[in-house]
């Protein structure tokens, strides 16, 4: 993680204030150098992709557009949150905390895996796959 900072407008660094939402963290930047590295997530993808499976609401094309469609949904409750945290409506105020944004923030990213796993039995494969290109297409410019 960044080293502390009073550069408020570096979003690299990160800061112990509440209401700073660059919070910092003693984890390492590479979780591969910790034996205490993240839980794998993806058996919980997969239960609450089989929990939706066998509660089906809507089927075939229907079931597929509608997860997808859940996905925008969680994406303007991030922006909702920031909104919030902002007090960016002046009828509402201020309504949200920057720990809000990051739960909204964390939804999305569970709802994406769980609808990347709709698409593809694989999904683990596809992410770690599409992640790499992704990585190296933007890292890969910096090595050379």
């Amino acid at each position: 993680m960044s080293e502390r900072s009073d550069a408020p407008d570096d979003p690299r660094q990160c800061s112990d204030a509440p209401d700073d939402p660059r919070q910092c963290s003693d984890a390492p930047d590479d979780p591969r150098q910790s034996g205490d590295a993240p839980g794998d997530p993806w058996p919980s993808v997969e239960l609450l992709y089989s929990w939706l499976e066998s509660n089906p609401v809507h089927d075939g094309r229907e079931l597929l557009l509608l997860r997808l469609l859940k996905l925008q949904e969680e994406v303007g409750e991030v922006a909702e949150a920031v909104i919030g945290v902002t007090g960016s409506n002046p009828r509402k105020g201020t309504t949200h905390t920057w720990d809000d944004v990051r739960a909204e923030l964390c939804d999305v990213i569970i709802t994406a895996m769980v609808a990347l796993r709709t698409l593809a039995p694989d999904a683990r494969a596809v992410l770690a796959a599409h992640l790499a290109g992704v990585a190296e297409r933007s890292l890969g410019a910096r090595r050379g």
